[in-house]
């Protein structure tokens, strides 16, 4: 199994959550909540209003997202529906738990430690350069106050 932290449109009550509980897609297991140790910039972009972390550290806000631990299917799935390596790519960042649910094994041990685990994220270092300039938020909501809708896949 392995961590992986979600802070768009796979979090619970948005559009692409259904992915994260279809078992023909493989096994995620809701574990906790939490956010990045370091800040990033957190951007809506492109003509289907797609939340993106931009992968330069240091700047931003510490972004929000909730941890699942996933099967190898699953893992493999994101990785499709992330359009990884091109459009997302897959590299393990520092996540400060705020809320625990997960059960078990050496990375709850880690998680009450020092409240930091390694997961993967799907961030882009792969964006047009105009995407800096755009507002950086610290959480993603598909019907949030920036009122960009979320164009689903289905309907693109």
């Amino acid at each position: 199994m392995a961590r992986v932290f979600v802070y768009g449109t796979l979090k619970k009550g948005q559009p692409n959550y259904k992915h994260m509980t279809n078992t023909a897609k493989g096994l995620a297991k809701f574990q906790g909540r939490g956010h990045t140790v370091e800040k990033y910039p957190l951007v809506i972009a492109g003509k289907y209003n797609i939340p993106y972390m931009l992968n330069i550290p240091g700047t931003g806000h510490h972004i929000a997202g909730e941890i699942y631990s996933v099967d190898e299917q699953m893992l493999q799935f994101l990785d499709e529906f992330e359009g990884c390596p091109d459009m997302y790519q897959r590299t393990l960042m520092r996540i400060q738990v705020l809320e625990w649910e997960g059960k078990g094994g050496a990375g709850e041990a880690r998680a009450a430690a020092d409240g930091v685990l390694e997961c993967f994220v799907y961030s882009t270092a792969t964006y047009p350069p105009e995407w800096v300039g755009l507002p950086y938020h610290d959480s993603y909501d598909s019907s949030g106050k920036h009122g960009l809708s979320y164009v689903l896949r289905e309907s693109r």
